[in-house]
């Protein structure tokens, strides 16, 4: 016999009790019954747990011991119990939502969080983020691709929110700044600074740079708040997305045709809650970050064959 929650339940009835009869009357039990228990749970112990004479039971050395340990595990487990019962008849916990480097998703947080609890998580790789909607931890992932790459492979479905043009950030001094638009030509001359990423943006921005004529000089891969500072003080140029939010001292420029295009990806685990309700939200953050971007606007209107429309 292998000791049980049970088990400890007599042996703490009977100490509190102070008497075997007592406590097989608290217990529903015939004494009998209870003392024959007893034994068992002795046995398993390996020695008495009671001294017990006309005036009651009282804990031996080895009934303290089991006491203390007793008194501990029992309300634990009462706990857990009652923890589990309501975690499984709780409101559903919400989303869970990972996401590398982009514009929407505190737009896509906000309208979900009118309806249900939000978390989050962020990092640079789109592998690690994908991988966790895999094994369950996350129920999205919206990330990004080069426009022509496709979606990624795996388990995941994914929709595609928009695909949007890639601009460029230069200072506000930056003789750029004053176009309306530039070429990629028109930067050959210029240093770069760039998001990390695990995707193949660096390739496709080589080779749109080689299709324009030019190997690109330093490329500076760094995080946000480097990049802004080196466009502001001109030793770089950035690209972004066009639905970036410009800081100021910065000016964002779009390029002329377009070399260079982002996919915004949504990818969901088959089980992720409210799937097509989610997307629908996605979509909708986008679209106001297009409002939000009167260059991003204003090229639309200029470019109206481009997949968004303003």
């Amino acid at each position: 016999m292998d000791l049980e929650l049970r088990h400890l339940r007599i042996v703490r009835a009977v100490a509190d009790a102070g008497s075997v009869s007592k406590a097989a009357s608290l217990l529903g039990l015939a004494q009998p019954a209870l003392t024959a228990q007893l034994k068992r749970i002795e046995r398993v112990l390996g020695g008495a747990l009671f001294e017990r004479d006309r005036h009651g039971a009282r804990p031996t050395r080895l009934g303290e011991l089991v006491l203390a340990r007793a008194r501990v595990l029992l309300p634990a487990a009462k706990e857990l119990q009652d923890e589990a019962v309501r975690f499984a008849h709780a409101p559903s916990p919400g989303f869970r939502i990972g996401a590398t480097n982009g514009p929407i998703l505190g737009g896509l947080v906000d309208r979900l969080a009118a309806e249900r609890s939000v978390s989050t998580y962020t990092s640079w790789s789109t592998h690690e983020l994908t991988s966790m909607v895999e094994l369950g931890r996350l129920d999205y992932v919206l990330t990004g691709a080069c426009g022509d790459s496709g979606t990624p492979t795996g388990t995941l479905l994914w929709e595609t929110i928009s695909l949007d043009p890639v601009f460029c950030l230069v200072g506000d001094e930056h003789p750029a700044a004053r176009e309306k638009e530039v070429t990629l030509s028109d930067l050959a001359e210029e240093q770069w600074a760039v998001t990390p990423g695990d995707g193949c943006f660096a390739d496709c921005f080589a080779m749109a740079c080689a299709r324009a004529g030019f190997t690109p000089g330093t490329i500076y891969e760094t995080d946000v708040p480097t990049c802004t500072h080196l466009a502001q003080v001109g030793r770089a140029v950035v690209l972004c997305q066009a639905t970036h939010q410009a800081a100021q001292g910065l000016v964002m420029v779009p390029l002329a045709g377009a070399p260079l295009r982002w996919r915004q990806l949504l990818g969901r685990h088959p089980t992720a809650p409210d799937a097509g309700w989610v997307v629908g939200q996605a979509k909708q953050a986008h679209e106001e970050a297009v409002r939000r971007s009167q260059v991003y606007y204003d090229w639309l209107v200029r470019n109206p064959g481009y997949g968004t429309a303003p």
